[in-house]
């Protein structure tokens, strides 16, 4: 089963072209699975390996159970489908007739509502980063940045210097499965970057290059998803905000106040980079109260 798992994270990297994330996410949930397997709460207990046709849908009911002692639905849930997905693969490569996983039902998940901030939240934050020092300017252009786009922790990471039109007001991203989009960037945001790069040009005399990573570290390097994650986290902690907020807390922050000024679904769909319009529609709910206002000022008879 362990070379299986090997073959099944290559072919989602080369076949399907799934960013490295998803294909370490599938792969520490596969090898999770595999290590019960091996172990003596499985019942099956074969520590030196195990033959992906002895796994059935009793076992995989057995280790759900034995998730649900320390996990989130969410969380056996996604655990589920990469089963699913990976034993979907074996049935299409012949080595397994039917697939087990299919046997077994998704836990049901409940709708927690996103972390957002207010406006006026969102404003004390964004203002909350003052000074001219290098990396002061960096932060400021990284939250004005998240905020003015709603993209991905892991798109503003990946952005290089030259995946920025001042000129059209538009960034270039790379999102979920290596899809390249546009995505409108506000004056503001454009400001904090150009202050950015210009102090960074200063202090290097040497000029920027277009294929430079957009954001560095105190040592030159690519700043990282969990580096800009920490950073969030003190700029919240020192400014004494009520509730904490995460990089992904700014785009859900993004897609609610887009939703709450009018902005059509679909619209907001297409600057998310989802997919699914179902994906977007997570977003309404927290927005219930201004779709009641404008029903009722909208419908004809009441």
């Amino acid at each position: 089963m362990k070379e299986w798992i090997e073959k099944f994270i290559e072919a989602l990297s080369v076949e399907k072209a799934f960013s490295q994330n998803t294909c370490r996410a599938y792969q520490s949930d596969l090898r999770q699975f595999l290590a019960y397997l091996q172990g003596p709460s499985s019942g099956l207990n074969k520590p030196e390996a195990v033959d992906v046709r002895e796994v059935d849908n009793v076992f995989i009911r057995s280790y759900l159970g034995f998730l649900y002692k320390k996990n989130e639905k969410t969380t056996i849930a996604r655990k589920l489908s990469a089963l699913r997905s990976f034993f979907r693969f074996l049935v299409k490569r012949g080595v397994i007739r039917t697939n087990p996983a299919d046997a077994v039902l998704t836990p049901k998940r409940g709708k927690p509502v996103p972390n957002f901030l207010s406006v006026d939240e969102v404003f004390r934050l964004l203002d909350g980063v003052k000074g001219g020092a290098l990396l002061a300017l960096r932060n400021r252009a990284i939250l004005e940045t998240l905020y003015s786009t709603g993209i991905r922790v892991a798109e503003i990471a990946g952005m290089n210097v030259g995946n920025v039109d001042f000129e059209k007001g538009l960034v270039r991203v790379v999102g979920k499965g290596n899809k390249e989009r546009l995505a409108p960037v506000g004056e503001k945001a454009l400001n904090a970057i150009r202050a950015y790069l210009e102090k960074r040009d200063r202090a290097t005399g040497r000029g920027l290059s277009d294929s430079e990573p957009l954001l560095l570290n105190h040592r030159g390097g690519r700043l990282t998803t969990r580096s800009i994650a920490r950073l969030l986290e003190k700029v919240v902690r020192q400014l004494g905000l009520l509730r904490p907020i995460s990089p992904h807390g700014l785009r859900h922050t993004f897609a609610t106040h887009m939703l709450d000024a009018g902005a059509d679904l679909r619209v907001v769909q297409e600057l998310l980079g989802h997919a699914s319009l179902t994906t977007t529609q997570r977003y309404t709910h927290v927005s219930i109260d201004h779709l009641m206002e404008v029903y009722d000022k909208a419908h004809p008879r009441q």
